[in-house]
């Protein structure tokens, strides 16, 4: 069967960083817009809410008082998932086991105004962001005990977000999340193998066929991966091999801001609304090991499949079996390429 006997029947597309698959049923739907297309009614938010606990100057819940920032700020979350002095211990009884987990969660502010998302803020403010994830991931990385750092952020309430204030989260610990371990075990064997990358090589390959390619600009692309699972997931990477973000060059970084605006722009207005996702930064872990084998990425879930209120659930088949999509990755790229790299609320 060739790729486009493929794109028109069920098959199989394997994920090359984790080794596991997704279910792709493109009969299901021909083309990506089915149905009523709903909007949402967005409220205005103001540039300072005195009630929201991360505007500047303004009381957290446990009683810290955050300054009068006007860059991106960072604080130890006030309600930790991980705590710092968690002693190192080891639980073993016939088939129950369990480890202690030590680590920091920090929440990072991306700006003083409330009312702002990143496809909102100027290019010049996301470099101001990236360039806090590269300080923090460089000193809690540098910690005693913290072998991972974890940047990620939230954004919409049916994400999980509990502050409409633009922020992300970092979380540092003792052990690598096995996520993350998948994706060092596999780039571990082709670099052995092959001694390149195995994004650099799975860029080289996608460049030259052209057919999920987004963006693209001097030193970052952003693609609609092959092996996607949310119907609008794409990542950004960049073209030279970075093992992790603190190794982005001051050109490199405005790259990044670049696209970084244009991706969440473009995630906005394939819906017209504030689009919700999860998106995530994979790096080299700061175990004092070189990583030679790593290709930095930063991946974005976005959940909306329909309209701006109809979410991809993962439900049924995919908690039982394995994910599951009906819009091929193709599809979703052509929608996201066919789209205005200007935010839809300043047309």
């Amino acid at each position: 069967m060739n790729q486009t006997e493929f794109n028109d029947n069920p098959h199989r597309r394997y994920n090359i960083l984790t080794g596991e698959w997704v279910l792709v049923s493109p009969h299901r739907t021909k083309r990506p817009w089915q149905g009523k297309v709903e909007k949402l009614a967005e409220s205005k938010r103001p540039k300072y809410d005195p009630s929201c606990y991360l505007c500047a100057t303004n009381g957290r819940m446990g009683g810290a008082v955050n300054p009068d920032y006007k860059k991106p700020f960072s604080f130890v979350n006030d309600f930790s998932a991980l705590l710092k002095d968690v002693k190192a211990d080891i639980f073993s009884n016939g088939l129950l086991k369990a480890e202690s987990e030590s680590g920091l969660c920090k929440v990072i502010c991306f700006s003083p105004n409330h009312s702002l998302t990143l496809p909102l803020m100027s290019e010049a403010e996301i470099e101001d962001v990236i360039s806090l994830w590269q300080k923090e991931y460089l000193e809690l990385g540098a910690m005693e005990g913290i072998t991972h750092v974890q940047i990620f952020e939230n954004k919409g309430d049916i994400m999980g977000c509990s502050n409409p204030h633009p922020h992300g989260q970092i979380w540092a610990q003792r052990n690598v999340p096995q996520e993350v371990q998948k994706k060092c075990d596999l780039q571990s064997s082709h670099w052995e193998i092959k001694g390149s990358s195995l994004l650099g090589d799975y860029l080289a390959q996608e460049l030259k066929l052209n057919e999920r390619i987004v963006l693209e600009n001097e030193h970052f692309v952003m693609l609609v991966p092959y092996w996607a699972v949310w119907p609008y997931e794409v990542m950004i990477l960049p073209k030279r091999k970075i093992a992790h973000i603190a190794d982005v060059s001051e050109a490199e970084r405005s790259s990044f801001a670049e696209i970084l605006k244009k991706t969440t722009a473009r995630l906005d207005n394939i819906f017209e609304t504030s689009f919700p996702y999860s998106a995530g930064i994979h790096q080299a872990p700061t175990d004092g090991k070189e990583h030679p084998e790593w290709h930095f990425h930063m991946s974005f879930y976005p959940p909306l499949l329909r309209s701006a209120t109809v979410k991809k659930f993962m439900v049924g088949y995919e908690m039982f079996a394995n994910p599951q999509r009906d819009i091929t990755a193709e599809q979703a790229a052509n929608t996201l390429k066919e789209l205005s790299d200007q935010h839809y609320s300043k047309i």
